[in-house]
């Protein structure tokens, strides 16, 4: 039996980037997922890596953020190179969208608390400066912001990747698995999952990146991972002439020349059906953007729950009560890929040290009542 058995609970783009990077650095990694039946945010994001919304009032989560998009490149070409999975990744800047003075005033506001080191480059435009770079831009967009380092990729292209190239490092991957309970033996120093069923896997550390499922199993080993769903409904038109060569918050062109269209912001709870007012709001909405798409056919609108925490940033934790358990969350899965993979699965598999001030992610932040919090997305 291997010194450094992980067991990590959740195969979505959190549990695979980190089990992938633990495994690299030689851990005996088993990754339990529970497939279909998840309510899993990787099969139905917008596949946007993004800088331009991260750590306003965060400066940890900010420069987390500006090092997750460093790591973007090399980590699709190691993965390509593995695996022989191109993951479409495309970062040759991306662009907010704006309708109205007031956000544009805010946005510059915003993006100005996240640069405060100097390292993330982005420009405020207004409408004649947007169009000139999106000719395609219509008559009611007031202006937007541009970001350099943004791009987007295939997200069931990544999850893909992250399964095989771990497999390739020797990882194995359980799939329905519904994990209900996990525990610690105490003096044995050993982990446990248990799913309803009474299956039962045991190694020397743990992670739950489980996403919606950390709230409820988070506590059985000493950690605070308060988190809720949120929908997101996404649309996606036939297969059009490459007209959007970067990505936008409003629509972006995928490698086969659809385009995706979104995004819903809703609270319903588990809910991750589709709504005609939702399907509505974001047409109309995308065709005031690009006018046009107003002859296009639709031909699959989806939604997906995002794994939000009270301030819409990750959690990452060893639990103090039973060291070797870990807690990973976050709802930009896509974003901080790299970061997962190279930094908190190193980590995890004791090969680096902790990630500076990795502590300020630690889900005691929300037990404070001096602290306020939004998760706006």
């Amino acid at each position: 039996m291997s010194s450094n058995e992980i067991i990590v609970v959740g195969g979505g783009l959190v549990g695979a980037a980190i089990a992938y990077g633990a495994a690299k650095s030689g851990a005996a990694v088993t990754l339990l997922d529970q497939g279909d039946i998840a309510h899993r945010a990787s099969r139905g994001n917008f596949g946007l890596v993004w800088l331009q919304s991260k750590g306003a009032g965060f400066p940890r989560y900010a420069r987390w953020s500006r090092d997750a998009v460093d790591h973007w490149r090399p980590l699709a070409k190691e993965l390509a190179d593995l695996t022989g999975v191109d993951v479409d990744l495309q970062q040759h800047g991306g662009f907010w969208i704006g309708f109205s003075e007031k956000e544009i005033a805010e946005r510059a506001v915003m993006l100005a608390d996240i640069d405060t080191d100097g390292r993330t480059p982005f420009e405020i435009l207004d409408h004649a400066e947007l169009r000139a770079r999106l000719p395609e831009i219509g008559p009611q967009v007031v202006g937007g912001s541009w970001c350099p380092l943004d791009g987007h990729v295939n997200p069931l292209k990544l999850l893909h990747a992250l399964h095989a190239g771990l497999k390739l490092h020797g990882g194995r991957i359980f799939n329905g698995v519904d994990i209900r309970e996990v525990g610690s033996d105490g003096e044995a120093g050993r982990f446990q999952a248990r799913t309803i069923d009474g299956r039962q896997w045991t190694a020397d550390k743990i992670v739950l990146a489980a996403g919606l499922g950390n709230d409820r199993l988070a506590p059985q080993l000493g950690l605070h991972a308060p988190v809720v769903a949120n929908r997101g409904q996404v649309l996606i038109t036939e297969r059009l002439k490459k007209f959007l060569p970067y990505p936008t918050n409003k629509a972006r062109q995928t490698a086969e020349g659809t385009v995706q269209l979104g995004f819903s912001v809703e609270d319903v709870g588990l809910d991750d059906g589709t709504t005609v007012a939702g399907i509505e709001w974001i047409a109309r909405r995308a065709v005031t953007t690009f006018p046009l798409l107003s002859s296009v056919k639709l031909i699959r609108a989806w939604g997906a729950l995002r794994v939000m925490t009270p301030d819409g940033a990750p959690i990452y934790q060893e639990s103090a009560r039973h060291p070797g358990a870990f807690v990973a969350t976050s709802h930009s899965g896509v974003s901080l890929a790299g970061s997962h993979a190279y930094e908190i699965g190193p980590w995890i598999a004791g090969v680096q040290p902790a990630p500076d001030g990795v502590a300020q992610f630690a889900g005691e932040r929300f037990l404070d009542p001096n602290r306020k919090f939004s998760n706006a997305h």
